[in-house]
C-alpha cells in the first residue's frame, strides 16, 4: 500500500530568511509529500513537538543562522527522548564540509548545501523512506 510521506520543513532559530524553505516546501508538496510547515523562529523543542503531533516520517530543517552545530544535535536529542527512531532528521543551509560529516556522524542525515538539487533531495528521502520503512511511498507528481 503506497501513501503520502509526511515532511515537516522547520525553520530554527532567529533566522528570518524562510523563501528557501518555503521552495523546499513548495517542491516536496508538488512531488506528492504531505508538508507541514512551521514558519519562523522554532526552537528545536517546538520542532520536536510539532512533528510528534503530525506524526511526521522526516523532519528537514533550513539553516542559514549558523547555529546548525546546536540546532542539530538538540533536535537529535529530543528525538531519541521521544523514541522517533523512525524519523529522519535532514536539512540544508550554510554548513561547512567538516560540520556536516560531523552532524552525519551524530546521526543526522544527509544534509543540502546552496546549489543542491531538489530532485536530488526528494529522491534521496524516497530512498530513506522505502529502506527505512519498507513501503513504497505515493508517486511524485513530478520530480
Amino acid at each position: 500500500m503506497e501513501k503520502k510521506i509526511r515532511i515537516l520543513v522547520a525553520k530554527a532559530g532567529l533566522d528570518g530568511h524562510d523563501r528557501g524553505a518555503k521552495v523546499v516546501a513548495s517542491f516536496f508538496r508538488d512531488a506528492g509529500f504531505e508538508v507541514i510547515y512551521s514558519g519562523l523562529r522554532q526552537t528545536p523543542q517546538m520542532i520536536v513537538q510539532t512533528a510528534l503531533q503530525e506524526d511526521v516520517d522526516v523532519i528537514a530543517i533550513s539553516m542559514l543562522s549558523g547555529a546548525h552545530m546546536t540546532v542539530f544535535p538538540r533536535v537529535l536529542q529530543l528525538m531519541k527522548e521521544n523514541n522517533m527512531n523512525d524519523v529522519l532528521l535532514t536539512g540544508g543551509g550554510i554548513m561547512s564540509d567538516e560540520d556536516i560529516q560531523k552532524l552525519q556522524e551524530m546521526g543526522v542525515g544527509r544534509l543540502f548545501g546552496p546549489g543542491s538539487s531538489l530532485h536530488e533531495a526528494v529522491a534521496y528521502v524516497r530512498e530513506w523512506y522505502e529502506k527505512t520503512k519498507g513501503a513504497k511511498p505515493e508517486k511524485e507528481n513530478h520530480g
